[in-house]
């Protein structure tokens, strides 16, 4: 109990999370700023309808091409200097942006901000799995998650109150803020036990331990465990070796969740948000609705780290998935059933067409998409946010977990990447209810399925005990 009650362990989560705070903050960058550019006076700079989705896509192929090279990276500097050396293309990307003299000069910025994201995408829940104790590793490993949303909110507010005053310039600025706090407390946390003990540096394992646990505990004893657990397994997976179970399996099921979480929509609903409440009429101002749904899903993940410690990760996914799975399907059936003149007023329009409908809808039924999604966001916030990167940093083998955390996030981005190119034409093509009724109803069944089948409970287990049961595939492990 009194290891929970340190505070260097939950200082050292915080240094690392404010990567995620930064990865938030760029992601949604190009919401409050494609509009000002579309109506830059210098050609330049200005945004037109080739360029603008680009300049909001080109963030995904930047965040998994920073996944592919933590394939490496986690194994070669280690956790905490792979979220450090993030900040470098993180600074250089807002500095572009912020000076930007041309389209290229923006584009490029998104690419190095994306890709700073995508490192810290692989290496923030890793490290923070490795240095939590078993009793909160839920809870901070949802933190990431949270402070995700955090920094989207922030932006938002800045775009929107500040932009009276301040330009889009100044908002690139001030995307450097949390990368300087970061490496700056990140110089002064510790590195993983884990990884120091993969590289044969066993005081320094020792004294990471005990400034995470705190001296008057018995971190001694879960420093012999992690070490006979480092005996068990060589310090590199083989191509041989992939072909055992104990590898394999929990790669896939890690792999296979984060291919499902991009697949339920989430990325192409929060692109695409004020867009699609412009379509479907609701009832109040698209601007106002979008922060709605953030508050939303910012006290959903809040509620998710408090609980799951309490209730498990399963219970949260069933959940999850089943709540996501309704909204996706009242959504696309008042999509499909809009009354008439709704439909008229908007029959003319794409899903990113900036025309204003020429009036005000006035039955509450427009009330409905507005929920759909605000329950959507909350069923993804309980569950499939957060716990995919928290099962995949869990149940991850050591030997392999940074390859594996790369890979999975090569595929999390490489998905969202082709879903949102797919979105518009699909949309455009066959109408609105397509991808919610046919396709992201479908994937969230698909969601509550694979969680019965493949998923395993890792509530208040150790990482050792989790390796051990894939191992042996005793459940007796996981009891």
């Amino acid at each position: 109990l009194r290891s929970l009650h340190n505070e260097r362990l939950y200082l050292a989560v915080f240094a690392a999370v404010l990567g995620n705070f930064s990865f938030g903050f760029a992601l949604v960058y190009p919401s409050p700023v494609i509009p000002a550019l579309e109506a830059h006076p210098s050609p330049a700079l200005r945004l037109d309808q080739h360029t603008a989705p680009w300049f909001g896509s080109v963030f995904t192929l930047g965040a998994a091409a920073g996944g592919l090279s933590t394939m490496m990276l986690n194994d070669c500097l280690g956790r905490k200097l792979s979220i450090m050396f993030s900040a470098l293309p993180s600074a250089v990307g807002y500095a572009l942006m912020a000076g930007a003299q041309g389209v290229w000069m923006l584009l490029l910025g998104r690419v190095l901000t994306g890709y700073a994201g995508g490192v810290t995408s692989a290496s923030i829940p890793v490290y923070i799995s490795e240095i939590s104790h078993p009793g909160v590793r839920g809870m901070l490993g949802a933190c990431p998650q949270i402070m995700a949303v955090l920094g989207s909110l922030t932006l938002y507010a800045l775009g929107k109150y500040l932009g009276l005053v301040l330009d889009w310039r100044w908002l690139a600025v001030a995307g450097e803020v949390p990368v300087l706090a970061m490496i700056i407390l990140l110089c002064f946390m510790p590195n993983s036990p884990r990884f120091l003990l993969s590289q044969g540096k066993e005081e320094e394992a020792l004294r990471s331990l005990c400034w995470l646990r705190g001296t008057d505990t018995d971190y001694a004893q879960e420093y012999e465990q992690i070490k006979d657990s480092m005996r068990k397994q060589s310090r590199r997976v083989s191509c041989a070796e992939i072909k055992d179970p104990f590898i394999y399996k929990p790669i896939l099921i890690a792999g296979v969740m984060r291919f499902l979480q991009q697949l339920s929509g989430v990325t192409c609903i929060l692109v695409y948000l004020q867009p699609i409440f412009k379509k479907t009429s609701v009832i109040l101002k698209a601007e106002y609705d979008a922060a709605l749904v953030g508050l939303v899903r910012l006290f959903s993940v809040a509620v998710a780290a408090v609980s799951m410690d309490k209730a498990g990760r399963k219970v949260l996914l069933f959940v999850s998935g089943g709540v996501m799975l309704v909204s996706n399907l009242t959504m696309g059936i008042y999509i499909h059933f809009m009354p008439a003149s709704h439909n008229s007023t908007i029959a003319n329009q794409t899903l990113v067409s900036s025309a204003n409908p020429p009036a005000e809808p006035t039955n509450y039924i427009t009330l409905i998409p507005l929920l759909a999604t605000m329950f959507f966001i909350m069923g993804y916030a309980l569950g499939w946010g957060p716990i995919t990167w928290l099962l995949m940093s869990e149940i991850l083998p050591l030997k392999a977990r940074g390859v594996a955390s790369g890979l999975c996030v090569i595929v999390s981005w490489l998905t969202a990447f082709t879903l949102t190119q797919f979105f518009l034409p699909v949309v455009n093509a066959f109408g609105l209810e397509v991808p919610f009724f046919f396709f992201f109803t479908v994937i969230s069944a698909g969601n509550i399925l694979f969680t019965g089948c493949c998923v395993p409970e890792t509530k208040g287990r150790s990482l050792e005990q989790i390796e051990a049961f894939f191992r042996t595939g005793r459940r007796s492990f996981m009891r």
